[in-house]
Formats: C-alpha cells, sequence, structure tokens
C-alpha cells in the first residue's frame, strides 16, 4: 500500500494550507477533504475579514485548492471513518470510500460543525423550518419572517445576510447586549429597519402550524410565529471519528500537546484559538512545518 508523508483530513482553509506547504516541502501530500470543499468557509457569502482577499467562501477555498494541487498535493473529496496505527508502523485511515489511506503523519483539520438546538421540536423541523445555514437556505425565505437565534459574529452575519433577502429578521440572544461580536457587525445589524433584537430571550419549543410555519415559544412563555428559524449558537469540533482516548476539550477540539507523536492540529478543531480564517490558515501553516520537521529528522 503506499505511503504518504503527510495524510491531512480536512480541505478548509487550515487543511488546504497544511497541503501548500507540505507540498511545497516535496513531501508526498493528500487530503481527506469531507464532504464539503471548504468546509464552513465555503458558506461565506461576503468575506470581509480575511486579508488580501475580497469575495466568496467557496472562491478563496477553491483558489487554495487549485495553489496546493500546483505544488502536487492530491485532494479527494472523502471523510475519515477511522484511525489506528502510529508514527512507526504508519498511520491507517479508512475513509468513508471504503479505502484505505497510510501515512507517516497526519495532520487533524476536520474543523467544527454548528451547534445542534437542543429544545422541544429542534429537531423534528429541521430542515423543515429550522436551518443552521443562511446562506444554504436563506433563499427559501423571500419576503418572509425568520428568526436568527444567538449573538456573536456568525448569528449577526447570518441576520444581515438574511435581511437582504427576508421580509423582518428577528436576532433573539439570551444575554443583554451583543458583548461576543465585532462592532462593525453591530453597526450594521442596528442601521436595518428590518432586523429586530428580542434580548434576554431564549426559546423553549417549537412546533408547526397548519400552514408550514412555525411557532416558537419562548421561555416566558411568549408564542412568536415565523417562517423559518437558523440557530447559531455556537460550533463543536468534528472528532467523532477519534477513539475514546484521544483527550478533548468541552467542544471536542484536541490540544495539540495531549497528541501522540506524529499526529497534528490545525483550525477550529485547534483547541484555544480564535475561530477565524486568519488563524486556522496559522495554525495550518504550523502544524505542516511541524510535520515536515519530523520527517526530515526521521531521514
Amino acid at each position: 500500500m503506499d505511503m504518504y508523508d503527510v495524510i491531512i483530513l480536512g480541505s478548509g482553509p487550515a487543511g488546504l494550507t497544511a497541503a501548500l506547504y507540505a507540498a511545497r516541502a516535496n513531501k508526498r501530500t493528500i487530503v481527506l477533504g469531507g464532504d464539503r470543499l471548504g468546509g464552513q468557509t465555503a458558506g461565506i457569502a461576503k468575506l470581509e475579514n480575511y486579508p488580501g482577499f475580497l469575495g466568496s467562501g467557496m472562491e478563496l477555498s477553491e483558489f487554495m485548492k487549485r495553489q496546493a494541487e500546483t505544488f502536487g498535493a492530491e485532494i479527494v473529496m472523502v471523510s475519515a471513518k477511522t484511525i489506528s496505527g502510529d508514527s512507526e508502523s504508519g498511520f491507517n485511515i479508512l475513509a468513508d470510500d471504503n479505502k484505505r489511506y497510510v501515512g507517516k503523519t497526519i495532520i487533524i483539520a476536520t474543523g467544527a460543525s454548528p451547534r445542534k438546538l437542543e429544545i422541544d421540536g429542534a429537531r423534528e423541523l429541521m430542515g423543515k423550518g429550522v436551518s443552521y445555514c443562511a446562506t444554504c437556505d436563506g433563499f427559501f425565505y423571500a419576503e418572509k419572517d425568520v428568526m436568527v437565534l444567538g449573538g456573536g459574529n456568525s448569528a449577526l452575519n447570518d441576520a444581515l445576510y438574511l435581511a437582504d433577502i427576508a421580509k423582518n429578521v428577528k436576532i433573539v440572544y439570551r444575554k443583554g447586549a451583543f458583548t461576543r461580536a465585532e462592532a462593525v457587525l453591530r453597526n450594521r445589524v442596528s442601521e436595518r429597519e428590518n432586523i429586530e433584537c428580542l434580548f434576554n430571550t431564549d426559546l423553549s419549543k417549537i412546533r408547526p402550524t397548519d400552514d408550514n410555519r412555525l411557532v416558537v415559544t419562548t421561555t416566558d412563555g411568549t408564542e412568536i410565529t415565523i417562517d423559518g428559524l437558523f440557530v447559531a449558537i455556537g460550533h463543536e469540533a468534528n472528532t467523532d471519528y477519534l477513539s475514546e482516548d484521544v483527550t478533548r476539550d468541552n467542544m471536542g477540539r484536541l490540544a495539540p500537546s495531549a497528541l501522540p507523536t506524529g499526529v497534528y492540529v490545525a483550525g477550529d478543531v485547534h483547541a484555544d484559538i480564535k475561530m477565524q480564517i486568519a488563524t486556522a490558515v496559522g495554525t495550518g501553516c504550523t502544524a505542516a512545518m511541524d510535520a515536515i520537521a519530523y520527517l526530515n529528522s526521521k531521514s
């Protein structure tokens, strides 16, 4: 079986940056890219805070992919199911295409997924009015009434995106102010006439109506009828494929110091970093350089 020098799990900015560095160092590199090139970045309609680039997240992802491939990195859109082995015998990855990929080092860059809403009705109505991706599903709600749950940058970005499509947007946030969101986003939200903010409010349940709308009930018993609910309440790392003995934090993220020899971590799955494209790129660079140094020390 062919042995890769570096196997990278994930095709977001962290994974593609790692692929670029590893391939340029003449290391045989493959990216197991998951189910969507770019990961969460691909869903960003207008990217404003990544230095040197203006465009969509998908455009950035495709550019990064082409750049890594120029230097010889292979990119296949499959996901890891299990990982076994070690740095001495080689890491053995079984992917969901039922193929095995063997490598001398692994860079885990599988990112994070939106945290699911755990209230009555949320699971049953997922895809039937409850969404976790405004850019994916927003067009269904042209000139309709929608709600965004959350108070960070993601929630406010979702609200601003939806405000250009929907008739009205309500942001529901359990705290009294958007203290976690950037000032520029707070200012834009306050300037939009069709965005209403409901602070110190949370949801307790959701139910459908006979005319395919939703009724959300707040924790104080108020009922609000809407057409769609967009959930933006944080993220959890995509690390379910790792064995139970791998140490994770409460968000499922990995600390580099807790990983075995030859395994590195980058991007949103990396513990104790800000979840931004710029930090993902930085940790992707660091992980690749560490893997390159390790490989060079063994040769």
